[in-house]
């Protein structure tokens, strides 16, 4: 079988040539087509809600915030499991669904029980829903440094210029891009205006 496959190949070269171009090709079509990821999403089918939360500590927020949340969410279709995490600055609850719940009936649900609970929570706090996104979409960190760095005072007005660039200009067009779900900024000092005027 061997020997008529090679006497085969060396005998007819151009058919054996058009051959291989032709499977290097649909190959190559194969590869561009196929809906695999090299890291397959494993994460379970969930709803985030985050809460930024100021001037209380770890145990308040838990107290205040997030047990109201996790209690208002009882009984919602298809939950499966809830957990939380209450830290300084943040409250996050995290609503698991089974599967076959779709994500965006799921994030419904969970907004129309929102509704509810704001009425139990402090005045001031608004609870959002987190991006449809897992942690494994967060693919890509960047920095915006200036080619010259300076240190004290100068230093400061540095910080809080590069983070503008990021907030009025590279946020807001990367928020553009097809697939971008959210952009998190870290770092630097947010320019603030202050009015204050003088009563004379």
């Amino acid at each position: 079988m061997i020997q008529k496959l090679v006497r085969f190949s060396v005998t007819n070269r151009n058919v054996v040539f058009f051959i291989t171009i032709l499977l290097m090709g649909l190959g190559w079509f194969s590869f561009q087509s196929l809906p695999i990821d090299a890291v397959p999403d494993v994460t379970n089918n969930q709803v985030q809600v985050n809460t930024a939360v100021e001037g209380l500590t770890p145990e308040e927020i838990e107290r205040y915030i997030t047990v109201p949340i996790e209690n208002g969410m009882g009984g919602i279709a298809h939950l499966t499991q809830t957990r939380s995490i209450s830290r300084f600055g943040l409250s996050q609850v995290t609503l698991v669904f089974e599967d076959h719940v779709d994500v965006f009936r799921a994030r419904q649900m969970v907004s129309e029980r929102l509704l509810e609970v704001s009425s139990e929570l402090p005045r001031n706090i608004q609870p959002k829903l987190g991006p449809v996104t897992s942690g494994l979409g967060e693919i890509f960190f960047y920095s915006i440094e200036f080619s010259d760095s300076k240190n004290g005072a100068d230093r400061f007005e540095e910080l809080m210029e590069l983070r503008s660039i990021q907030d009025w200009f590279v946020k807001p067009r990367l928020l553009t891009v097809k697939g971008v779900a959210e952009v998190n900024t870290i770092g630097g000092f947010e320019k603030q205006f202050h009015i204050q005027p003088d009563p004379q």
